[in-house]
């Protein structure tokens, strides 16, 4: 059982929970620092390893690994018609995303010209799973998704609408990756931190908690998106009963944050859900480390070790 859980998003089939776990709490201890906590900060990582607080990730990106295919990850390709008709839309939706607000000029005229040409090619069926390659071909042409180059962001873009839409239409799946959190809270649990797709499945595990959890922490989520995430969802939209404190981190330059104000979507009768979107995380706003080092991260983490 751990003080802190952790759990991360997509496109990390080729990573472990020990190689996370050795990226994150550094970053995380960063945040606690930052926020005027270095004793505390100490304590989750000194001198190149862990310190005496037990922070666990919750390690899910092996379901996501093609069987047969030397380790690769899945794609959209592998999707069922009816997964790949979610996939595109969401892919569009991330388009729409990067119309509105990316934060290159070039990347938003980019997406206008995507967006434009899609429609023109098959008027009326935006999102449809005609239109899938095409859509994702058009997300390797932002600079948001392509920090690293074309090759990596067509990759990244694939397997991470593969693993979304899995995750969205496959009760295996989702139960498998709920079970694996289960088994690292405990009643010395104190905050579950979860970014990007993993902030969907925290929120979720924190509707099933029989205990009181001090925090919950979701970091560039796409749990505002509403017919393709947010009206997914089986639990109600409302903050978990057990959470004491939800914090919502995103930067505004973050396109899989659809939606920054997460307390527009979710009822909280009892004023406990904090939604902070003036967060900058530099060139990579979506990356888990960003969001990590943050003083908002930190002093959330902080106030909840006491």
């Amino acid at each position: 059982m751990s003080r802190i859980v952790l759990v991360h998003g997509m496109g990390q089939e080729q990573e472990s929970a020990d190689s996370l776990e050795a990226a994150w709490l550094p970053a995380l201890a960063g945040g606690v620092r930052t926020a005027g906590q270095p004793d505390l900060a100490d304590r989750l990582w000194r001198q190149g390893r862990p310190g005496d607080l037990e922070c666990r990730m919750a390690f899910y990106g092996d379901l996501f690994l093609a069987q047969g295919r030397m380790g690769s990850g899945q794609t959209v390709d592998d999707l069922t018609p009816q997964q790949q008709d979610l996939a595109a839309a969401l892919a569009v939706e991330w388009l729409r995303q990067a119309e509105e607000r990316a934060p290159l000029e070039e990347d938003r005229d980019e997406a206008y010209r995507q967006l434009h040409a899609l429609d023109t090619e098959a008027p009326g069926r935006m999102g449809v799973r005609a239109s899938g390659r095409p859509v994702l071909n058009a997300l390797a042409r932002l600079r948001w998704f392509a920090p690293a180059g074309m090759a990596f962001a067509e990759r990244f873009a694939d397997r991470s609408l593969a693993q979304v839409t899995r995750y969205l239409t496959e009760e295996a799946v989702r139960e498998e990756v709920q079970e694996r959190i289960a088994a690292h809270i405990g009643p010395e649990t104190l905050a579950i931190v979860g970014h990007s797709l993993g902030s969907v499945a925290v929120f979720q595990a924190a509707h099933r908690l029989e205990r009181k959890l001090p925090l919950l922490v979701t970091l560039g989520s796409p749990l505002g998106l509403r017919t393709l995430v947010y009206d997914r969802l089986p639990e109600d939209k409302t903050v978990p009963e057990r959470v004491q404190r939800w914090v919502n981190l995103s930067d505004r330059d973050d396109l899989v944050a659809a939606v920054l104000d997460l307390r527009k979507l979710f009822a909280d009768p009892r004023g406990v859900l904090n939604s902070d979107w003036t967060l900058n995380t530099g060139a990579q706003p979506h990356r888990a480390q960003s969001y990590l080092t943050k003083p908002q991260t930190g002093a959330a983490i902080a106030d909840a070790l006491g």
